[in-house]
């Protein structure tokens, strides 16, 4: 088998408490001539000499090399990590969307972990941990200046037992304390219903291995019924990731067969690929075979990707490339920014249920725009409520540190749709102020995703319904006509 970078691409924006999403199978980098630094080398045995002589107490040698390790993968960018035993298998069963934990997917802050999104229907969700919250106490534990690896193991744990979180919330004056019960965390990664007036709606809360049959069963399913005549809402909000193989399933219901979706680009050749819309690309079960069977109206039906600052990597180029094919109205805020590969590449010899998450690419859009650190920006801004945003999500991979810098490119940017016509929905309001002159600002109701309550999804029905610029969405009979599901054999 050649050597190189093989298996499945990382593309999710940071660790989880509960597992690590990503691939479980790669190759260690092929071979490549480097002069070893020498003096760097007699530098770093000078200092692991001195800390094993003159340390406060003994520490093992396997001790100092696993702290080595993880300091210089850790020094390279904010996704570069050492996998240990217990790391690797949790994320060997992420992968497939069951695992042990609280379902939160967290990033380092100065102040301990940031949230960067709770996964639906897990205890964080229910308990109404919201993306941008900092946890700085664990069980009463400060962990301000804990790694991030270790305090992602503090919220693991055996299922039914409890843990609990010290929350520091933006517009909140004191610390929040939210206790919650540890449990085996089963991600649904597609939920769909039907919306009024003959739309769909369509919720990916993570990119897994069974996503894209999970996305073919669900447009099959409101295609029965007759629930994508007059268009479909795709919700990547608070998705953080996952595999790229689903990211390019995904695009590949809505875009026509063999156009681009993403493409990587590293040091080594085996880094460098256009990702496009063919089973070769996205197929990582048989089921996927489905996507090709759907109906071929699916590639017409009017098309809103909702998203938000805590939608990353799969999200983003999943929303990119609609964006660049000119194939959705992306619809919400700005997004994470996390373009960069990680490549999980399992250790040899003693270390085999060991590996390392190394970042080796860079993701651009179709077009040759970059995500890193910018994030994809939406056709038509709205916040997430009429009030404003609620979730208070201000931190985006531009603001991690050691982040990669972004890598300009002459690459034309796609026009937003009727841009300098459209206003940004739910911005134009009187204000309310009170006795002094000073304007109220309502709390918002906290409210869950594809609820009646929901405002950016009421924002993207009401934009399917009427364009931008007023007028009716523009006849097309393949659109119109009752979409036939696809035949599924009997079992």
């Amino acid at each position: 088998m050649k050597s190189g970078i093989r298996g499945i691409i990382l593309v999710s924006v940071g660790m989880i408490a509960g597992a690590v999403i990503g691939a479980v199978t790669a190759e260690p980098v092929a071979n490549k001539k480097t002069t070893l630094p020498l003096s760097e080398i007699r530098q770093f045995t000078d200092i692991y000499g001195a800390v094993k002589q003159f340390y406060v107490e003994p520490v093992s040698d396997k001790k100092l090399m696993k702290e080595a390790i993880s300091g210089m993968l850790h020094g390279l960018d904010p996704h570069s990590a050492f996998l240990d035993e217990e790391s690797f298998k949790e994320l060997q069963e992420g992968t497939m969307g069951e695992f042990g934990g609280l379902g939160i997917e967290v990033t380092s802050d100065p102040a301990g972990v940031k949230v960067v999104s709770p996964i639906d229907d897990t205890p964080a969700a229910n308990a109404n941990v919201r993306a941008g919250d900092v946890i700085y106490k664990i069980d009463g534990k400060l962990i301000r200046d804990v790694p991030l690896n270790d305090a992602v193991k503090m919220m693991r744990g055996k299922p039914n037992t409890q843990i609990d979180l010290s929350i520091l919330r933006k517009g909140e004056k004191a610390p929040l304390n939210i206790k919650l019960t540890r449990a085996i965390i089963k991600v649904k990664s597609v939920k769909f219903k039907a919306l009024p007036d003959h739309m769909g709606y369509v919720r990916i809360s993570q990119f897994q291995e069974r996503t894209n049959s999970e996305l073919a069963k669900a447009i099959n399913e409101l295609a029965k019924t007759d629930n994508l005549k007059n268009g479909l809402v795709l919700d990547l909000r608070n998705d953080p990731g996952g595999l790229l193989n689903a990211a390019v399933g995904v695009s590949a219901v809505f875009l026509p067969k063999g156009v681009k979706v993403v493409s990587t680009k590293g040091q080594v050749e085996e880094a460098k690929k256009d990702y496009l819309t063919v089973p070769a690309d996205y197929r990582t079960t048989k089921e996927d075979d489905l996507i090709e069977r759907l109906p071929p109206a699916i590639k017409n039906i009017p098309l809103v990707v909702l998203v938000n600052g805590a939608s990353a990597s799969a999200s983003e180029i999943v929303a990119g490339a609609l964006q660049d094919h000119k194939r959705a109205a992306i619809l919400g805020t700005k997004t994470f920014g996390k373009g960069s590969v990680q490549t999980v590449i399992p250790l040899r010899g003693d270390a085999k249920n060991m590996a390392i998450k190394l970042t080796t690419a860079r993701y651009f859009t179709p077009t040759g725009r970059s995500i890193q650190a910018k994030g994809i920006v939406p056709d038509v801004e709205v916040k997430d409520t009429a009030e404003g945003n609620f979730l208070d999500f201000d931190i985006r991979e531009a603001d991690l540190a050691n982040h990669l810098e972004v890598e300009d490119t002459s690459a034309p940017k796609p026009v937003p749709v009727d841009a300098g016509k459209q206003k940004s929905a739910g911005q134009i309001k009187e204000k309310v102020v009170d006795e002094k002159g000073e304007e109220k600002k309502p709390a918002p109701k906290f409210y869950k995703y594809g609820e009646p309550d929901d405002y950016q999804l009421q924002q993207a029905v009401k934009y399917l319904k009427e364009k931008p610029n007023g007028t009716k969405p523009a006849k097309n009979s393949r659109i119109k006509e009752r979409i036939e599901p696809i035949n599924q054999p009997k079992k």
